[in-house]
């Protein structure tokens, strides 16, 4: 999990090339452009998407995890706690494609701001969509980055 500003994002290059692609486009200029349709960067591969929600206080929300694709959050409006398990924590209940969702207690969470981002690996669990204090309305950008082949 790397949790950083904006501004730090080329401090992480070098992980692997998709991620170093993404952190190029962290951008506030890059980020206004997201849309709500999936825009693919390299297909599958890597891609963007923006979601405009309103963060939840049900702490009984599923926790989720992925084996192949790394997942970068940021939000360009509101705040949104992440709150972060350990993946043998959480008691699947839910699995399809690359997605494992299921219960788990929060070990941390992370408060998302404009400005900052969360990468979390395969294999990071975590809720995101969680109230700060209460439910606000936010925009949150995903990218989806294929690190696993198959």
């Amino acid at each position: 999990m790397i949790y950083a500003k904006l501004s730090e994002a080329k401090d992480y290059r070098g992980i692997h090339p998709r991620l170093d692609r993404a952190l190029e486009l962290l951008t506030p200029a890059f980020l206004q452009t997201v849309g709500t349709e999936r825009q693919p960067l390299e297909g599958d591969a890597l891609y963007v998407t923006r979601f405009d929600i309103q963060t939840s206080t049900d702490e009984a929300r599923l926790f989720e995890y992925h084996r192949r694709y790394l997942d970068i959050f940021t939000v360009t409006k509101g705040r949104e706690r992440v709150d972060i398990a350990a993946p043998e924590a959480v008691s699947v209940a839910d699995h399809s494609g690359d997605y494992w969702g299921g219960a788990a207690k929060a070990e941390q969470g992370m408060i998302l701001t404009p400005g900052r981002f969360l990468v979390l690996f395969p294999g990071d669990a975590h809720r995101p969509g969680m109230a700060v204090s209460e439910p606000e309305n936010i925009s949150r950008i995903v990218f989806k980055i294929l690190i696993e082949e198959d």
